[in-house]
């Protein structure tokens, strides 16, 4: 096996987002459901962007949000997401190449549109999304780079990239290719409502193909159909290798096998929880790659996560890297086994 020259190579809805702050009667009066991601149509999305207040625009998605942050740790990042040959496009194709990620990806030059994410961020710093897919719903495995795949240690896969058609074959093809050449799968759930709609073929890539899995507990308990955190934390074990499962301010578990770590939240004031589990697998991914021990991936993921959600935005706004790289090796993180 050659060795490889990208740390992680995401793949994932490229997303152009927009956000705004809104009061809770706003979410009210459009039906909407606070915290959750939904899919809406090109006549929902010019109606509901035109009765939102001021907003500022960046390129994002999921996956997209975790390369940016990766990179910004100093980790080699590569991303695959299809956006349009028009103006949002070209904008996400710039930040994200600015962010210092690799995006080799060839634009649709017909049909829909560059994707956008309306996100609506309420005074208690939830955020509300509304996704128009546009564009994604053309990735396929036909836009899986076999060479970009082969040369990345870990292929992260953003669960939000379920819902087009084409995309589950996408990621087979993708985790099939990652295999072949001895490298890591890993898997974000994305949102428990994705999780909702596909999950016995979610169930059915954790268990065949994902050695990584990245989840918040809300997920997680979607994922196994339980109201036990416990319950759904033994089936995960028995399923995939290493599951990151995230629990905002109760901090983090990480299971690997037989041993468990309990990684506390670092503390920060909330402003915007966009892009917070975006952030986390960013930084247990930048660290897992450099061979940390499990403790100290889920403690850059907190770190990162932390930064992220103490301003608006999914992105970093400071130096990410000495904040989180700062306290490698400094701070103990209790283990537990069992």
């Amino acid at each position: 096996m050659s060795e490889p020259t990208l740390d992680i190579l995401g793949i994932g809805n490229a997303i152009v987002d927009v956000l705004a702050r809104a009061e809770d009667s706003f979410l009210d009066a459009h039906d909407l459901t606070k915290g959750a991601m939904r899919l809406v149509g090109p006549e929902e999305a010019e109606a509901l962007y035109a009765a939102m207040g001021p907003g500022t625009e960046s390129s994002g998605g999921s996956a997209g949000n975790t390369c940016a942050v990766a990179a910004a740790l100093g980790a080699r990042v590569g991303f695959l997401g299809k956006v349009a040959d028009d103006q949002l496009g070209r904008v996400f194709a710039h930040d994200i190449r600015a962010a210092g990620v690799h995006f080799p990806t060839a634009p649709l030059t017909q049909g829909a549109p560059t994707a956008r994410c309306l996100i609506l961020v309420t005074p208690d710093a939830q955020r509300t999304m509304n996704t128009f897919l546009g564009a994604c719903v053309h990735f396929s495995a036909a836009d899986v780079d076999a060479a970009e795949v082969a040369r990345a240690k870990v292929l992260y896969m953003e669960g939000y990239l379920f819902d087009p058609p084409a995309a589950q074959a996408a990621f087979r093809e993708a985790a099939r290719i990652a295999h072949a050449h001895g490298r890591q799968v890993a898997l974000s759930l994305s949102d428990a409502f994705c999780v909702g709609r596909h999950r016995e073929a979610f169930r059915a890539l954790v268990r065949e193909e994902v050695d990584i899995l990245f989840a918040n507990e809300s997920e997680l308990l979607a994922l196994y159909e339980t109201d036990e955190f416990e319950a759904a934390v033994d089936l995960v074990r028995g399923e995939v290798a290493l599951a990151a499962l995230t629990r905002s301010a109760a901090g983090s578990t990480i299971v690997a096998g037989a041993a468990r770590h309990e990684v506390a939240a670092v503390p920060t004031k909330v402003v915007d929880t966009t892009g917070a589990g975006d952030a986390y697998a960013a930084g247990f991914l930048a660290a897992h790659t450099q061979g940390l021990p499990l403790p100290e991936c889920g403690r850059w993921g907190s770190a990162a996560a932390a930064e992220v959600i103490s301003h608006f935005g999914a992105r970093p706004q400071g130096d990410i890297k000495a904040l989180v790289v700062a306290g490698t090796g400094n701070r103990p993180v209790s283990i537990v086994l069992g």
